[in-house]
């Protein structure tokens, strides 16, 4: 094991969730995007404390599909929506599934480049309420071969298919995929009953007076059989794609605290975790779900580090096929007990903005929980990319 050269070092103060709810049919369905932004942040804020809030260099917002009510650059709404000051000037970013990643990413350059110390990241979707289809663009002729002329790639391809092509291509079976599903819900089962969570997630209360204090998600009665009896999605490609070995849909909030060490320390904040590296790819869009291969082996490249440094490995789930490729193609049996130790979006969901600092969030609990140091959070990207991130547990 070896680690790049010293650097001023960046770590995660702290990090903080809303539970995640089921769109359309969930608790989180009637709250604003921009809302639950400002809530988790608001939250992040008053238990971070140590006037973290006073010297903000800005928000960074990781959003998947900015627009309607998580548009209008959100970042700065949720800043004021969270009564930070009038002067605490924000930005929104999207990378679709990695948008927050990215916007923690983000953060450690303009604190690694000296522009700034203190950032404070939410990752915000709501299914809901915006989702991926409802807006005005039309797509690009040349990215979609169902419209007339000349095609260099098919970006809109839907992502059932391009999970059936990361099937047939690295020949992932309906067996592989529903075998994968079943252990994401037994350990999010298992992380939920151990109170695993309970760090992570902040109750909210909604407009009726009741509390959602769990991820609505998960379907602890899953079995085998009950996977195995789903009808296949896409039939025509082969039905390995189910429901059950499928992200869903959802709602969903996450903020992060970002800061240079020497800040942390001089305000008297205890870092958790420190950003070791990062990686980015891109591959053809029909596969998009592998595009962690390569930004995982570039993260290591930069860090020194190998598989086998990793304590933890977050992999974010939005097919079963995707996630079963990634691990075997990285040198992962995708059964080992580092692999989404508390489960996965199968279970949980995948609310595209708030997906990637989700990861992160996971990692450094399950870090601190199995007293492990180093952890690597990566995910597929909509439309051909991947990215990978890997943290060192700061001791406390």
């Amino acid at each position: 094991m070896t680690l790049s050269a010293a650097r001023e070092d960046v770590v995660i103060v702290d990090a903080l969730r809303t539970p995640i709810g089921r769109a359309a049919k969930g608790k989180l369905a009637a709250v604003r995007a921009d809302d639950l932004g400002a809530f988790v942040l608001r939250q992040l804020l008053d238990r971070v404390g140590h006037g973290c809030e006073e010297v903000l260099d800005e928000i960074i917002a990781g959003v998947g599909f900015p627009w309607g009510e998580q548009g209008y650059n959100v970042a700065r709404t949720i800043a004021l929506l969270a009564s930070l000051s009038h002067d605490t000037p924000g930005y929104t970013i999207t990378r679709l599934c990695a948008s927050s990643l990215q916007a923690i990413r983000s953060a450690q350059h303009a604190i690694l480049a000296g522009e700034g110390a203190t950032y404070a990241i939410v990752g915000v979707e709501s299914c809901s309420r915006v989702g991926r289809d409802r807006h005005l663009a039309q797509n690009n002729p040349l990215l979609d071969p169902l419209l007339p002329g000349e095609t260099i790639a098919d970006i809109y391809l839907p992502m059932l298919e391009t999970a059936e092509n990361v099937a047939d291509r690295y020949e992932v079976s309906r067996l592989d995929m529903d075998r994968y599903a079943l252990q994401s819900q037994q350990r999010t089962k298992a992380a939920q009953s151990q109170g695993l969570f309970e760090r992570q997630i902040v109750p909210i209360e909604l407009a009726d007076g009741t509390w959602l204090a769990e991820d609505e998600g998960p379907r602890p009665a899953t079995t085998a059989e009950i996977l195995a009896n789903l009808p296949g999605l896409l039939p025509e490609r082969g039905g390995r794609v189910t429901a059950g070995n499928s992200c869903a849909l959802n709602d969903g909030a996450v903020a992060v605290m970002v800061m240079g060490r020497a800040k942390a320390e001089s305000l008297g904040v205890n870092g958790r975790a420190r950003i070791v590296a990062s990686g980015v790819a891109a591959i053809d869009p029909a596969f998009m779900g592998v595009g962690p291969i390569e930004a995982v082996a570039r993260a290591f490249a930069a860090s020194g580090l190998t598989l086998a440094d990793m304590d933890v490995i977050e992999i974010n789930e939005a097919f079963a096929s995707q996630v079963v490729a990634v691990a075997r193609e990285i040198g992962l049996d995708p059964a080992d007990e580092r692999l989404n130790p508390s489960g996965g979006a199968i279970a949980m969901g995948h609310p595209f903005g708030m997906s990637g600092a989700r990861l992160v969030t996971s990692a450094i609990n399950c870090l601190e929980q199995r007293d492990g140091r180093f952890a690597l959070a990566t995910l597929c990207v909509g439309g051909g990319q991947g990215q990978a991130m890997i943290l060192e547990r700061v001791a406390s």
